[in-house]
């Protein structure tokens, strides 16, 4: 039985969400535009360009993590992964990585999306990690200020969705892919400038 179940985001899930990111470093990473503290009139105002705002509950039915999708290309058949937050008592018990599952899945069932998307600062490491662990490879970066005014890089990943088997593989050959599970030290060591951050499960 699985430990988590999800379903579509609701009004009464806003204000509890609000509550996950614990400082202005988190928020950063959860949306770059967000002020500290987060309020509900943050998220709703985002939603009218989000697709599939998806709530994760724990077995008691309680939010435990949030996700969206956003920029839909049609013509590409991709769309980008958003505002990733999980609750922090949640944060080491499988729920990033079954909130990021679940969103692959209904970004190719529900949206037709071959490709998924993401950005993540390299400030974060361990998400890096987590993303890394779960088939997304960088595939190109943006220079950024961050809410403390100190420029860092936003590292843009992505994985495949369109295998037929249906199983989600990152955007690159098999032998990159078979080299890379064994290697994911190396891989982060091309961005020389990651500090240590951390909202994500330990990988």
């Amino acid at each position: 039985m699985n430990l988590y179940t999800y379903r579509p985001l609701a009004e009464e899930d806003i204000e509890v969400i609000c509550a996950w990111p614990q400082n202005a470093d988190e928020l950063f990473y959860m949306g770059p535009s967000f002020q500290f503290p987060l309020r509900p009139e943050q998220i709703k105002s985002r939603l009218p360009g989000r697709y599939l705002p998806t709530v994760m509950l724990n077995r008691d039915q309680v939010p435990v993590a949030y996700a969206n999708l956003y920029d839909l290309d049609t013509d590409e058949g991709s769309c980008w992964l958003g505002n990733v937050i999980v609750a922090p008592d949640y944060r080491r018990a499988g729920a990033s990585s079954f909130l990021i599952e679940t969103m692959m899945t209904r970004a190719r069932e529900e949206l037709g999306c071959r490709r998924l998307k993401l950005r993540c600062h390299n400030t974060n490491t361990r998400a890096l990690l987590l993303y890394t662990k779960n088939g997304f490879i960088p595939c190109g970066s943006l220079r950024m200020v961050n809410h403390e005014g100190q420029t860092i890089v936003g590292i843009d990943m992505e994985i495949r969705l369109d295998r037929e088997d249906g199983n989600a593989v990152p955007a690159a050959n098999s032998q990159e892919l078979d080299k890379r599970d064994n290697d994911t030290a190396r891989t982060l060591d091309e961005f020389d400038t990651i500090r240590e951050g951390i909202i994500w499960d330990e990988p």
